[in-house]
C-alpha cells in the first residue's frame, strides 16, 4: 500500500467510529482505495481523482447506509460503477450476498479484479444492462448511488426484488418530484437522513416498498 494511501488511515478510522462500525475495517477498505485509485489513473473509473476525497465521498458516504444492509440476506448494486457502494457494503457486512451489476466491461473488471484481491466472496459481478439481468433469485433490496431517479431506477431494476424487496436509494436532497412521481406498484416506505462524517452535503436513503393496498 502507497504511503499515501497509508497517510488516510487515520481519518478513515475517525470516520468508521463515528458511524459505529469497526476499526478493523480500516485496512480492506484502504486496500479496495488503493486498488482504486491505481486503476482510476488508467481507466477513468470516478470522476473523483484525489483519494483523500474518495475517504469520505465514496468510503464512509457508502457506508453510511450500511444499518439499513446488515440484516438483508442479498442485495443488488445497480449501476455500480467501481463499486459503490457495493464494495465497501460488502467489506462492512460480510454475511450480505452483494451483487454488482455493471455493464460497462472495463468497470466490471475492475470489480471482478477487486472482489478477488480482498477475497471478497459474499460479492459477484453481473455484467449486464440492469434491465437485461435476470437472475434466478430475487433480492431483499436493490440500491443505486449516482444512477436515475427513482422512476426509472424502478422502471430499469423493479423486477429484481422480491415480493418483500425494496430499492434503498441513496440521494442528496429528499427528492420530492421523484417520489411524487413514483410508478403504480410501489410506495415511498421511509426517509432517512443520512450523517457522513467529513461531508458537509445533505444525504439522505429513500426506501420505497411494493405497494400492496390492492393486493
Amino acid at each position: 500500500m502507497t504511503a499515501d494511501i497509508d497517510a488516510l488511515r487515520p481519518g478513515l478510522a475517525a470516520g468508521l467510529d463515528a458511524l459505529d462500525l469497526p476499526a478493523a475495517l480500516a485496512e480492506p477498505l484502504l486496500a479496495y482505495l488503493a486498488l482504486l485509485a491505481r486503476w482510476n489513473a488508467t481507466y477513468n473509473l470516478t470522476a473523483i481523482r484525489d483519494p483523500r476525497e474518495m475517504v469520505a465521498k465514496h468510503l464512509l458516504d457508502s457506508l453510511a447506509m450500511q444499518p439499513f444492509v446488515r440484516d438483508l440476506r442479498s442485495l443488488a448494486d445497480l449501476g455500480t460503477g467501481p463499486g459503490l457502494p457495493g464494495i465497501p457494503l460488502a467489506i462492512a457486512t460480510p454475511a450480505l450476498e452483494v451483487t454488482l451489476v455493471e455493464s460497462n466491461g472495463k468497470k466490471a473488471r475492475f470489480l471482478r479484479e477487486a472482489a478477488r484481491q480482498l477475497g471478497l466472496g459474499n460479492v459477484r459481478v453481473a455484467e449486464s444492462r440492469i434491465e437485461a439481468f435476470r437472475p434466478g433469485t430475487p433480492f431483499d433490496a436493490i440500491t443505486a448511488r449516482a444512477l436515475a431517479t427513482l422512476p426509472l431506477i424502478l422502471e430499469l431494476g423493479g423486477h429484481l426484488p422480491g415480493p418483500e424487496g425494496r430499492l434503498l436509494a441513496m440521494k442528496g436532497v429528499v427528492p420530492d418530484d421523484e417520489i411524487a412521481a413514483l410508478p403504480a406498484g410501489w410506495r415511498l416506505a421511509a426517509v432517512h437522513a443520512l450523517r457522513v462524517p467529513g461531508l458537509d452535503a445533505e444525504r439522505h436513503l429513500v426506501e420505497v416498498a411494493r405497494d400492496r393496498a390492492e393486493a
